[in-house]
């Protein structure tokens, strides 16, 4: 059996950048931070931040835009891809959430405040 499918609630780590592609399709890039918190065996408080890259293909990427910034909180769903180019010689490859639907959890305004 195989099921592909992520679902992250995080902070954005930049202002979602728009592109239309050659076929009139929208094409939404964003990065989002995740943030695992604990208490270690000493009980002194521990974090670690999970940063994640994210697009979104299609009508939602006009909304995205419009509507999150830098530090906005947004709730993501979809598959998981693995993604390779070559720049200048070397291969380079990295995990990316293709996002299929999101959930806008700020209160409306653009400046990501909380």
């Amino acid at each position: 059996m195989n099921y592909n499918r992520i679902i992250l609630g995080g902070h954005l780590t930049r202002d979602v950048a728009v592109q239309q592609l050659g076929n009139g399709t929208l094409l939404a890039k964003c990065g989002l931070a995740t943030n695992e918190k604990w208490k270690n065996e000493a009980g002194q408080k521990c974090e670690r931040v999970c940063f994640v890259d994210c697009v979104h293909f299609g009508n939602g990427a006009d909304v995205l835009a419009k509507y999150v910034r830098k530090g906005s909180p947004l709730l993501i769903e979809g598959p998981l891809q693995f993604e390779t180019w070559e720049k200048d010689g070397d291969t380079h490859s990295k995990h990316v959430v293709k996002v299929e639907n999101f959930t806008l959890c700020g209160d409306g305004r653009k400046d990501g405040a909380k």
